[in-house]
């Protein structure tokens, strides 16, 4: 029967790391804690848990510091459960189900229901997707991204599992959209290295649709109240991704021209 390591990345999470570990204390045969500098505590409160092993490093990126902590696992096969979120006593019997075998698949993926201030939340575009965070140990990477990472492994040897996570995204509404501010400035610095561009129209008309595409067309207003502060606050993440794109290209474009309009001005004033 293949063992598992359950891989729990955190930083500054004691609201949440004790509640993550003993969910998945049923299927761990070994619980990792990789820690990228906490100052709050965390470590005190896994090490008074007991059952787990620490390693820490400093955070270069998401992508980054889960490849640095997979390959220390113990087992061959990974389970990546974040702090905020918790496996489920069913996808724990779903899990142990699909060890009892050799799995077929190099990585699985799965749903999650997400909870927002302590909402369920069942639909604006939060319901339909899949992540993949079972995977074996010595063949899956996530690909190099600031942000938003995913797994580098071919569609065709991906399981799917019917269970899903819990995951409580946020404890207070300005921790979110403090959440929502970094990872735009992330994305927006992968699409610049990438090449990207936007356009005034693209900035002007995206934020806006995709309000309406997650607050009507993926049932956002079915959600109640929550459904329209979280639709549209990921509406505005869309267009501060947008809108940091446009001012990193501006400042590259300040930094090439030494005969800007601000370097006369800084002459003439000199």
């Amino acid at each position: 029967m293949p063992k598992l390591t359950v891989l729990i990345p955190c930083k500054n999470e004691r609201a949440n790391i004790a509640a993550c570990i003993r969910s998945v204390q049923p299927i761990a045969d070994e619980i990792l804690v990789a820690d990228s500098g906490s100052t709050d505590g965390t470590l005190d409160l896994v090490r008074q848990l007991g059952g787990c092993r620490i390693i820490e490093r400093d955070f270069r990126g998401y992508a980054d510091f889960k490849n640095w902590a997979i390959p220390q696992a113990a087992h061959p096969w990974v389970l990546v459960v974040d702090a905020d979120e918790r496996v489920t006593p069913e996808l724990a019997g779903e899990t142990r189900r699909l060890f009892s075998t050799e799995p077929l698949h190099d990585a699985y993926e799965m749903r999650r229901q997400n909870f927002f201030l302590g909402r369920p939340i069942h639909h604006c575009g939060w319901n339909n997707s899949y992540i993949r965070r079972l995977l074996k140990r010595d063949v899956c990477r996530y690909r190099a991204c600031r942000v938003h990472e995913e797994l580098d492994v071919s569609p065709q040897c991906v399981g799917r599992l019917q269970s899903k996570l819990l995951h409580f995204t946020c404890n207070d509404f300005d921790s979110f959209v403090e959440k929502q501010v970094k990872y735009s400035q992330l994305a927006a610095e992968d699409r610049f290295e990438k090449g990207k561009h936007v356009t005034y129209f693209r900035t002007l008309l995206h934020g806006p649709l995709r309000f309406l595409q997650l607050y009507l067309l993926r049932g956002g207003i079915l959600d109640g109240f929550a459904g329209l502060v979280l639709c549209a606050t990921l509406a505005y993440y869309t267009f501060l991704k947008d809108a940091r794109l446009w001012a990193l290209h501006r400042a590259a474009d300040v930094e090439n021209q030494p005969h800007s309009i601000a370097g006369r001005r800084i002459r003439t004033a000199a």
